[in-house]
C-alpha cells in the first residue's frame, strides 16, 4: 500500500477506545491491510504469508474481525461515495448494472455447480455496479448451476434494501427470455426498480461493446488481477464471497 493510499484510508479505519484497556497493540492496520491485500494478490493461503508481513494467524483474525464488525463495508462505501462525489456525482447512486460470473473451483465443497451454457463447473459471483462501475454490495456466489434469473433476485432485494435511491437496474439477456421474463416483473412490482435488458445484435459476431453492461464487463476483467479472483480456492462459498467483495 503506499502512502497516498494509506493517507485515504486511515481516517476511515476503527479508532481504539482506551477506555475498554488492554495492551499495546502489536501490529499495526497498515500492517493488517498489507498482509490481507497481499493474500487477494497473490491467491495464497493464510499460512503462506512472507515473514515480513504480520503471522498468518493474527492477520487472518484482523480480518474476520473488520469482517464481522463491518469495518470493510463501511470502509468500501465511505470510498465509493468519495470517488463519485469527485467525479461530479450524487454520492448515492440511482441507477445500477447487473452481471454474473461463473469461475471455476479447485476444490469441493459447497455450492458447487455445472454451467451448461459456460462448461465450466464451479461457482457463480453475481454482481451489481453502479454506473460508474463502483461495486454497489456484498457479491453473492451460488453454485454456477444456478440460473442468472435466480441469482438476481438475491442480489435485487439486496440492492433495495441498501440502496433505496436505486430505481433503474441495466442486465444482460440472462435475466430475462422469451421463455421467463418474471423478473423483470417481480423487481418491478416487489422492488420498485425497473430491470432493463440490454441485448446483444444477432448479426453481430464475437466480442462488442454494448452500452451500460461494459462497465460491469470492465469490473470482472480488473478483478482477475488478484490471483484469488481468477480461480476460487475456497471449500465455502461464503467465505469466497468475503474474499472477492475485499478484491472489489
Amino acid at each position: 500500500m503506499t502512502d497516498e493510499m494509506w493517507e485515504i484510508i486511515q481516517p476511515l479505519l476503527p479508532a481504539r477506545d482506551l477506555r475498554k484497556g488492554g495492551g499495546m497493540r502489536k501490529y499495526g492496520d497498515r500492517l493488517v491491510l498489507d498482509s490481507v491485500f497481499y493474500v487477494l494478490r497473490s491467491g495464497c493461503r493464510w499460512r503462506m504469508l512472507p515473514r515480513d508481513l504480520m503471522p498468518w494467524d493474527a492477520a487472518h483474525r484482523w480480518f474476520t474481525k473488520w469482517r464481522r464488525d463491518g469495518t470493510w463495508d463501511r470502509v468500501h462505501d465511505e470510498l465509493r461515495r468519495q470517488v463519485r462525489v469527485g467525479a461530479g456525482r450524487d454520492p448515492e447512486p440511482s441507477a445500477a448494472v447487473i452481471d454474473a460470473q461463473s469461475i471455476k473451483t479447485s476444490e469441493g465443497g459447497e455450492a458447487r455447480g455445472f454451467d451448461a451454457g459456460k462448461r465450466t463447473t464451479g461457482r457463480k459471483r453475481h454482481v451489481i455496479v453502479d454506473t460508474m462501475g463502483l461495486l454497489l454490495l456484498f457479491v453473492a456466489v451460488t453454485s454456477a448451476s444456478v440460473q442468472d434469473r435466480a441469482g438476481g433476485r438475491i442480489v435485487l432485494a439486496r440492492l433495495a434494501a441498501g440502496f433505496r435511491t436505486v430505481s433503474l437496474v441495466w442486465a444482460d439477456g440472462g435475466y430475462a427470455n422469451s421463455v421467463d421474463s418474471t423478473l423483470l416483473s417481480w423487481a418491478r412490482d416487489a422492488l420498485n426498480i425497473v430491470v432493463e435488458i440490454v441485448k446483444r445484435t444477432d448479426d453481430v459476431k464475437g466480442f462488442k461493446v454494448l452500452p451500460r453492461r461494459w462497465v460491469v464487463e470492465r469490473v470482472r476483467r480488473e478483478a482477475l488481477v488478484d490471483r484469488v479472483e481468477v480461480k476460487d480456492l475456497h471449500q465455502s462459498a461464503v467465505a469466497a464471497a468475503r474474499l472477492k467483495l475485499r478484491a472489489a
